[in-house]
């Protein structure tokens, strides 16, 4: 893909997240999309020789969902789940071979039915967690990493200084993955286990 390619894609990409956020900034999250530093970063905690689906909470506008694809993981290998009925329908025509999902990240259960899956390789989450409870927060790593095997991680994106995901007292540890100043604005990776 050349520069002009890149650019289009990249403005295509800014123009379609701000309308998502204009429509439901709590939902979002952000004021701009993920750098693809910062979704490389993300995608680098996965094993694409695992034989295991990964999974994609919060793809936006897609920018992470290439990444994972660029890491070796194949489109029908990769189940991402978008409540954003809008951005679902853009990233369907993007990556007509993922398996996209419109529906909430919080009743797994639920958005998952059907789908015949019980074990992922890892976890790539762009959930605005900070707009969310503690509780939630905790409920939803606590399911996640059900579905994983020990010691496999989930990755999770956040702008705060510390972990949106507070460790004490659950079955899970933190460790700060990365912080990437290539991004808008600067972002915190976390990633969360449970150990073999």
């Amino acid at each position: 893909m050349n520069f002009s390619e890149r650019f289009v894609r990249r403005f295509d990409d800014e123009i379609r997240f701000f309308k998502g956020w204009m429509d439901g900034p709590k939902a979002v999250g952000a004021i701009m999309p993920t750098s693809s530093v910062t979704a490389r970063s993300m995608a680098s905690v996965i094993n694409p020789d695992s034989g295991l689906p990964v999974l994609e909470l919060g793809p936006g506008t897609g920018v992470i969902t290439r990444a994972i694809l660029a890491r070796g993981v194949a489109p029908a290998d990769l189940v991402s789940i978008e409540f954003s009925p809008d951005f679902h329908s853009r990233l369907q025509l993007d990556f007509p071979d993922v398996r996209f999902v419109c529906g909430d990240a919080f009743d797994l259960d639920t958005t998952l039915a059907g789908m015949n899956i019980s074990v992922f390789d890892s976890v790539i989450s762009g959930i605005p967690l900070l707009n969310f409870p503690m509780a939630r927060r905790v409920a939803l790593i606590e399911d996640l990493l059900d579905r994983l095997p020990p010691g496999r991680p989930v990755v999770q994106f956040s702008y705060g200084p510390a972990s949106p995901v507070a460790a004490r007292g659950t079955s899970f540890s933190v460790v700060h993955h990365d912080f990437v100043m290539r991004n808008v604005p600067p972002a915190r990776l976390w990633i969360y286990r449970r150990q073999p």
